[in-house]
């Protein structure tokens, strides 16, 4: 059989046994995903009672791909957005239970004799929960439109960015094993904060005016080539500095998450991500060594156990801290105690990477399957657990229970601070990073090209270095003048926080200097880049340069119309469901 064929045979073993098991597996009403990695594990290499696949390292391949569509389709049906309208609720209840699930995974590590490193990827691994599972449970018991239901949703979407960063991570530590892990860690997260600002950013900015412009002479057919093309292309782009595949589908499928045609490039791209999807959960269950799962079934139980009981527990106790009601918190932990997909891929890149030895995947994968199998049983058990406890609670500690929120009651000037954080926080760090991506580009790749022109060589240096000033400062202008500005709507919150409390007058003033210390800052970096003179003339004229940038009326028109036009692109979505 020729090597083409041999990938043709893979391919049809694969989807063949795939299809057989989960029709047997719709049957008994259990997730898809389950009858994947059974199939997998029957022609795997290590039963020996079915026909297996002829090159393993191809499988690997078709999973990649598996993995790029899944983080796509995932990056797809994520809203910024919506994700941002949620409140702090979701996003503390997500926050304690991982960091508590890590704490538990990091412990049981370092019990096992494992690297501190090794035990934190664990302890993620544990604190990561099934979405496909957890939403198919919702829509099969008809419990999505629960409140317990929407904050764990929302809690499910936290642990998946969470989820990409640490396999952003698990490269750099792989990376880096010969130097210091915190600081490339550090310094990783800072890398990967810059990179996923500026491409959400750019791409909010371009690619819904593109398909915008051209959208008479794109079809579905058309619309599925240039989806899946920028998704690669993402990819590739990810790489080359420095992060996984994974991250950049996310990333381009979290920007066309934000277009009018969203829903359009899901469904056209659902099938592909669906079938690929099925690749990738088979060739999981290859990983699946019975010598492996009887060598350390002790570990599997301990994790079944830590994931059903201690999982549930903190959780919940995330939930309480939270300020969700009682019932909410026990409801929503007990629905996200077991391990998740995202584990898998997780444990395939630490694996990969020589990060964590290789039997965790098998694992992994076994303590995720009997987990995702209690999963119903799980959410139903909630109920006369929550009845039990309430029982057993006073009316008084119940009552304070549920009146409970981590920050206090909601009151205006919590709002009204709250609403400035999110606009000018945002704004600062948009435009931030923005400026230095420019000025980046400015320094390293166009000066240096104009310095080699042949009729630069008859422009005086001083010259050449104030048109480059001049040019740096123009182009970045805009978005200095969003870093300080301030919207009416912002003003008339600061006037309602000055007349709520006088003292909060100062910590006003305190935030608009550090705003304009942030314009200064990148003012003072063009100015010593192109001029010699001593530091305190250089500060002198940063700070002219600054008033003539802010107060400049042109300035104020250009960052209007690019602030116009990417909340444009950046609502297209909700126009088009409004015009629907």
């Amino acid at each position: 059989m020729s090597e083409n064929l041999k990938l043709v045979a893979d391919l049809a073993l694969i989807l063949t046994s795939a299809g057989v098991v989960t029709v047997i597996f719709k049957l008994l009403k259990q997730p898809l995903v389950l009858g994947y990695l059974v199939a997998g594990f029957l022609v795997g290499p290590h039963l020996n009672i079915f026909p297996t696949v002829a090159s393993t390292e191809d499988v690997e391949v078709w999973s990649e791909i598996g993995i790029i569509f899944m983080m796509f389709g995932v990056g797809l049906e994520f809203s910024f957005k919506k994700l941002m309208s949620v409140g702090s609720k979701a996003f503390i209840t997500a926050l304690i239970g991982i960091v508590g699930m890590m704490g538990v995974g990091t412990l049981l590590g370092v019990i096992m004799g494992w690297g501190i490193m090794e035990s934190i990827f664990l302890g993620g691994m544990l604190s990561m929960s099934s979405t496909a599972i957890i939403v198919k449970a919702f829509d099969d018991m008809k419990l999505k439109d629960q409140p317990f239901a929407r904050l764990t949703t929302v809690v499910l979407i936290i642990q998946d960015i969470v989820a990409v960063v640490m396999m952003v991570l698990i490269s750099t530590v792989a990376a880096s094993k010969n130097s210091a892990p915190g600081k490339e860690m550090l310094m990783s997260i800072v890398k990967l904060v810059f990179f996923l600002v500026l491409w959400f950013v750019v791409g909010i900015y371009l690619i819904p005016t593109l398909l915008r412009k051209f959208k008479n002479y794109i079809n579905n057919e058309n619309l599925l080539i240039i989806s899946i093309g920028l998704c690669f292309a993402m990819v590739i782009v990810a790489n080359n500095v420095g992060f996984s595949s994974a991250l950049g589908a996310f990333v381009i499928g979290s920007i066309l998450a934000e277009t009018a045609e969203s829903q359009r490039i899901e469904h056209l791209t659902e099938s592909i991500k669906n079938l690929f999807s099925a690749i990738f959960f088979v060739s999981v269950g290859m990983m699946i060594d019975p010598q492996i799962l009887v060598q350390y079934w002790k570990l599997i139980l301990a994790l079944v156990v830590i994931t059903l009981v201690v999982k549930a527990f903190v959780c919940s106790a995330s939930a309480v801290v939270a300020g969700a009601s009682l019932e909410d918190s026990i409801k929503s932990g007990f629905t996200l105690s077991q391990i998740g997909e995202f584990a898998f891929i997780i444990a395939s890149v630490a694996v990969a990477q020589h990060v964590m030895p290789s039997y965790v995947y098998p694992v992994i994968i076994a303590a995720s399957v009997i987990t995702t199998f209690t999963t119903p049983y799980w959410i139903k058990l909630a109920t006369p657990v929550y009845n039990g406890l309430e029982k057993r609670l006073s009316p008084k500690a119940k009552q304070n229970l549920d009146a409970y929120a981590l920050f206090g009651a909601s009151k205006e000037g919590k709002k009204n601070w709250r609403s400035i954080i999110n606009s000018n926080l945002t704004s600062v760090l948009v435009f931030s990073v923005l400026s230095f991506a420019i000025l980046f580009v400015l320094f390293n790749t166009v000066v240096p090209f104009l310095k080699k022109l042949p009729f630069v060589e008859n422009i005086p240096v001083w010259w050449f270095n104030t048109i480059c000033a001049v040019i740096s400062l123009l182009i970045i202008s805009p978005f200095l003048v969003g870093i300080v500005r301030n919207s009416p709507k912002t003003l008339e919150l600061y006037r309602s926080l000055v007349k709520e409390n006088r003292a909060n007058m100062l910590v006003i003033i305190v935030w608009t200097l550090l705003r304009f210390l942030v314009v200064f800052y990148f003012v003072f970096t063009i100015l010593v880049k192109f001029y010699k003179y001593t530091k305190w003339v250089i500060v002198l004229i940063a700070v002219a340069v600054i008033f003539i940038v802010v107060l400049s009326r042109r300035n104020l028109n250009r960052f209007a119309s690019m602030e116009r036009k990417f909340k444009t692109n950046l609502n297209g979505e909700e126009e088009m469901k409004n015009v629907e």
